[in-house]
């Protein structure tokens, strides 16, 4: 073959082109270890600090533990509000890469209902994406041991240990020491997060609400190490909580047992309190419900049950019924028409059976028909007379009339530490005209002088009103947290008692003249509920009050004129205090249906007396018997 046909190979050449190649190689190479080292020095080295962190917070967890929530107890040390151990199902959201699916899986290893799923999708809007979310509260053994054998199947779910509120006194402290219930989008927003971060609930009603700040604690924290299923496996710190401050209040079970068994179940309420403090020594309001039912979370069946029933036992009657006082406030206007100067005790007036303002056709009748004759203030007290009281408010006018009951906190909250508390109305000319924007009219006059019209007090109001009458007008605020003790082993320390109001100014001998009146109640022969104080060893003064809840003129009056009926026509009160002379307790009943006062209402504050009697002897703080033998013999 000719030379210039054939293709001599270079080896030079070759080997020049190979060297290139395998020193750009290299060179890509070492440039690559270079980026390399670089990134790895910038990693370990510059960013270490940083990624180091991350590293221990996919490793380790700061998980919140809530604090224990305060105890609350009655005066003796008895539990009324206390903490069980309890296991609830937890799901962290950020952890579950279908929610609806794993609800649909779980739902058939442990029963889930509705309520439990409406709850859990609202606190799914209320929580971050890390923070575990309550599921369902209140495992037994036999739904625990179902889903520990199916854990691996739901990453992000775990039944977590917790205190549970109980109460173990149920309906008969419901409405006075409240209870708990899930935290709702409007709490969450009001609530300092760094207190609440891992607490489920709050106080809703009664002292749990009012002292939710002391009930709550301090929360504290533990650090936990977790594997790659972000299970724990061990606690490498702890920062335990400050439980909140267990509550001992004034109420004592006994006395409340008395009063929530006379009543009966029957819609009303009944109060005692310690005039010389204002301690409360009982408040009931029935009917009443099982406060244990919210803990857990109602269910939608058991909340309409109570919401939908006509007898409201949700429904704070002793704070927030509202009730026309009747015959009940005639010693406080008695002793005003004494105090302003318009009567004095030895002055007459002669009931007929009707009064009539001068000059006017109407008639205001008296619980007589034909009229109790002329009686003074101690036997218009002792037989509830009111042509004396019909009479007596006419004279003293609507402007001083309401100066002067406002004097025993008619009209206004007393102040009690429970939320929500009703103010009444007290009648007066200023109040109709904003209210009603009218004009007050005399004949409005007359029936406030025996508790009807435009009246309205509560329970607690009127018994705070006849706490101050027993002791000399002296007023006390009514109150219900006697103690505190601050930690487990702490001691328990008294709280500081309200300070007493401004005095009401009276003479002795006018308030003497109200007293015999308030004593003929009970013991006199024609007092409308003698025979009450029947083996009892004090002296009790009373008064009986029956307020009409219809107008006479009206159709459904009429139709409640049958006997068998009749107590639905009437509102039933009664008050009373004793032993008369240093009174040591004060109590009011309300019935919302009952035919009268002295028949319906006063023997339960009679049963109430003598559980605090027996409370009294079983402590050896009894007094020494009345030595009155006036009022053991029927003549005040």
């Amino acid at each position: 073959m000719p030379l210039s046909r054939a293709r001599l190979k270079d080896a030079r050449g070759e080997t020049h082109l190979f060297r290139v190649r395998a020193l750009t190689g290299f060179a890509l190479i070492v440039l690559a270890m270079l980026v390399l080292a670089t990134r790895f020095f910038w990693l370990q080295v510059v960013q270490h600090n940083e990624y180091a962190a991350r590293s221990t917070q996919n490793r380790v967890h700061l998980r919140r533990l809530p604090p224990p929530r305060g105890l609350i107890y009655d005066r003796n040390g008895v539990l009324l509000a206390d903490n069980v151990p309890a296991f609830r199902l937890d799901v962290t959201p950020e952890r579950v890469k279908n929610m609806d699916a794993m609800l649909k899986r779980l739902s058939m290893i442990i029963p889930l209902s509705d309520d439990d799923l409406k709850a859990f999708r609202r606190s799914l809007k209320q929580h971050r994406a890390f923070q575990s979310v309550p599921l369902k509260l209140r495992l037994n053994e036999d739904e625990i041991d179902r889903f520990a054998v199916n854990r691996w199947r739901f990453p992000g779910v775990e039944v977590v240990p917790y205190l549970s509120r109980h109460y173990p006194q149920g309906a008969m402290f419901a409405h006075v020491v409240g209870h708990v219930g899930r935290i709702n989008p409007s709490e969450l927003a009001h609530l300092n997060p760094d207190l609440y971060d891992g607490t489920t609930h709050i106080g809703k009603t009664g002292i749990e609400r009012y002292y939710e700040s002391r009930l709550h604690g301090v929360p504290g924290y533990e650090v936990v190490e977790v594997n790659a299923d972000q299970r724990v496996q061990r606690v490498l710190q702890t920062h335990p909580p400050k439980p909140g401050e267990s509550l001992y209040l004034t109420l004592d079970v006994r006395i409340q047992k008395a009063a929530y068994d006379a009543l009966d179940g029957r819609a009303g309420a009944a109060v005692a309190i310690d005039p010389r403090n204002g301690q409360v020594l009982a408040m009931v309001s029935t009917p009443s419900f099982d406060p244990n039912l919210f803990v857990g979370g109602i269910s939608s069946s058991d909340y309409a049950q109570l919401l939908h029933d006509p007898e409201k036992p949700l429904l704070d009657r002793a704070i927030r019924g509202g009730y026309p006082p009747g015959s009940t406030v005639k010693p406080f206007i008695g002793l005003g028409g004494l105090e302003l100067g318009l009567r004095k005790p030895s002055d007459t007036v002669l009931s007929t059976g009707v009064f009539h303002i001068p000059g006017q056709a109407r008639g205001y009748r008296d619980d007589q028909r034909y009229g109790a004759g002329r009686v003074d203030l101690v036997q218009a007290i002792e037989q509830s007379v009111n042509t004396y009281f019909y009479k007596l408010a006419l004279d003293m006018g609507i402007d001083r009339f309401s100066a002067w009951m406002s004097k025993f906190g008619f009209g206004k909250p007393t102040g009690i530490d429970l939320p929500d508390e009703s103010s009444g109305v007290l009648p007066s000319r200023q109040w109709k005209r904003i209210h009603r924007n009218q004009v007050w009219f005399p004949g409005e006059t007359v029936i406030a002088g025996i508790g009807q019209g435009y009246w309205v007090v509560t329970p607690v109001q009127l018994a705070s009103a006849l706490s101050t009458l027993a002791d000399g007008g002296v007023p006390h605020r009514p109150y219900l947290l006697d103690a505190v003790r601050r930690g487990i082993d702490g001691k328990r320390t008294p709280s500081p008692m309200p300070a007493p109001g401004k005095p009401i100014k009276h003479d002795t001998k006018d308030w003497d003249a109200v007293l015999q009146g308030m004593i003929g109640v009970v013991y006199g022969d024609k007092g409308t509920a003698r025979g009450l104080g029947a083996g009892f060893p004090y002296v009790i003064a009373g008064k009986t009050g029956t307020a009409e809840r219809y107008s006479r003129t009206t159709k459904a009056y009429e139709e409640t004129t049958n006997t068998k009926v009749l107590a639905r026509r009437h509102r039933a009160l009664f008050e009373a205090f004793t032993p008369a002379e240093h009174p040591r307790i004060a109590v009011v009943v309300v019935l919302e249906h009952g035919a009268w006062g002295g028949s319906v209402a006063a023997p339960v504050a009679r049963k109430i007396l003598d559980a605090w009697l027996a409370e009294q002897k079983s402590r050896g703080t009894a007094p020494a018997p009345s030595t009155s033998t006036s009022a053991a013999e029927g003549t005040p």
